[in-house]
């Protein structure tokens, strides 16, 4: 029977010590979420927050409808976003945003109306007036995706949405807080 009140840390643990029982070589499909909970007696969701901890050390990976595996990933398995995003640093994410964004905003300019060209306008002005660095980043976010929809491609669409997502944990928050603040307000805006 399962334990409702088991910590992630716990789960963590218990599911160390399974996978180092079972002496799982790399590849090797783990058995099925339900299974798993119950052998190392927590929740679905209490395992699925356990497996994202090992997932981002790189003990396992998971693919969607296949199961998951021990060991690296694979080179020919794409990354999930999510666990890309725990990997990625704020530098990582800046230097991704000057080789990607620049080439997007030109494809934007080349098909933006005047509504959207006076929209981003708006998003800029906001970002620049802004009070805080959260007021900042929800103006910063909307002119960045703005960017992207006027361009008008499903797959640019996506690749930004990533790179938002990624500034949306505490880390970059951190640094980002830490940015603005030190620099005058105004100027970082500009």
């Amino acid at each position: 029977m399962p334990e409702t009140r088991m910590t992630i840390g716990d789960a963590v643990r218990r599911l160390r010590a399974h996978l180092g029982r079972r002496a799982y070589r790399p590849q090797d499909r783990l058995e099925p979420e339900r299974v798993l909970a119950a052998r190392i007696g927590c929740s679905r969701a209490t395992l699925r927050a356990a497996l994202d901890v090992l997932e981002k050390e790189g003990l396992i990976w998971r693919h969607v409808g296949q199961g998951t595996f021990m060991g690296p990933r694979p080179a020919s398995e794409p990354i999930r976003p999510s666990v890309l995003a725990e990997l990625a640093s704020p530098a990582d994410v800046l230097e991704a945003r000057l080789l990607i964004e620049p080439p997007i905003a030109g494809l934007a300019a080349l098909r933006a109306t005047p509504q959207d060209v006076a929209l981003l306008r708006e998003y800029a002005l906001r970002s620049s007036t802004a009070p805080d660095w959260q007021a900042y980043e929800q103006a910063d976010d909307a002119f960045h995706k703005g960017i992207a929809r006027i361009s008008g491609n499903p797959l640019l669409i996506a690749f930004l949405d990533v790179l938002s997502s990624v500034r949306g944990r505490a880390r970059w928050q951190r640094q980002h807080d830490r940015a603005f603040r030190q620099a005058r307000k105004r100027e970082y805006a500009a």
